[in-house]
């Protein structure tokens, strides 16, 4: 029996008109946010401006604290999930699966813990969590080289997963935080400005610097790359402690959350 002609069937698929795609609604805050703009610019015959150029004028401030964010939280998903795979096989000489089991358990354990700290951002705020993500790693930076020296299994699992587990921190609230730092009209360009061009300068190059702090794999320098990692630390806790709680803001509005006060807090809505 032949293979039956699959043109007519896309055929009779055509006559019946497009094939519809599903679409995601815009939210509430940005349909009333486009409704009230649209009424301001009937009444005063004044176009709003493209969010490119609100966030330029308006927000340079929050492109800054988001990319500086990202830094910590970018770089050290490259190292521990990347860099770890060749830094066991070609430095500590073991095999590719010992590395590849040690990443995927790792992983998983990641996979589930995220949620979690997003929802513990909901309830002590953006900040807490994520500056004990960016810490966390910082500090873990010498730990997770000298437990992956010591080439036993369990604990080569156990460096890595604790590695994730705080770059999950970071990374479980980052996208309500980031969502908070711009007015409703700008949000979407805000955060791909801020968080594409922390990739730019820090995930880009994020696989390329271990290995070249790294040296030679006969003589490997990893006290280097654990200095990397803590430099990085360091820019993401600068960049978001400088900067208010942005749990409680009120997403409709379109100021940005001041800078903390000396000796009290800058959470506003």
């Amino acid at each position: 029996m032949g293979l039956a002609d699959p043109l007519p069937a896309l055929g009779r698929a055509h006559r019946r008109g497009p094939v519809r795609r599903p679409r995601v609604s815009e939210s509430p805050v940005f349909l009333e946010a486009q409704r009230a703009a649209a009424e301001t610019a009937a009444r005063t015959g004044v176009q709003e401006k493209a969010p490119i150029v609100t966030i330029l004028s308006r927000y340079k401030r929050e492109v800054l604290v988001a990319m500086g964010a990202r830094i910590a939280e970018n770089v050290s998903f490259y190292v521990l999930t990347a860099f770890t795979l060749v830094y066991i096989r070609d430095v500590r000489g073991l095999e590719a699966s010992f590395a590849l089991n040690a990443v995927l358990i790792a992983s998983a354990v990641h996979l589930v813990t995220i949620p979690m700290w997003g929802a513990l951002s909901d309830r002590v705020g953006r900040r807490p969590v994520y500056l004990l993500g960016a810490a966390g790693i910082g500090v873990w930076a010498f730990a997770l080289f000298r437990m992956l020296d010591s080439d036993d299994f369990g604990l080569t699992v156990l460096a890595i997963t604790i590695g994730l587990l705080f770059h999950g921190a970071m990374y479980g609230p980052q996208a309500a935080f980031f969502a908070e730092l711009f007015g409703t009209k700008a949000r979407y360009t805000g955060v791909s400005v801020g968080a594409q061009l922390a990739s730019l300068v820090a995930g880009a190059p994020a696989p390329l610097i271990p290995i070249a702090l790294l040296g030679s794999f006969d003589e490997p320098r990893p006290g280097l790359v654990a200095l990397y990692l803590v430099a990085c630390a360091a820019v993401t806790l600068v960049a978001v402690f400088a900067y208010g709680e942005t749990r409680t803001r009120d997403l409709a509005a379109d100021h940005a959350v001041p800078a903390q006060r000396t000796g009290r807090s800058a959470e506003r809505v």
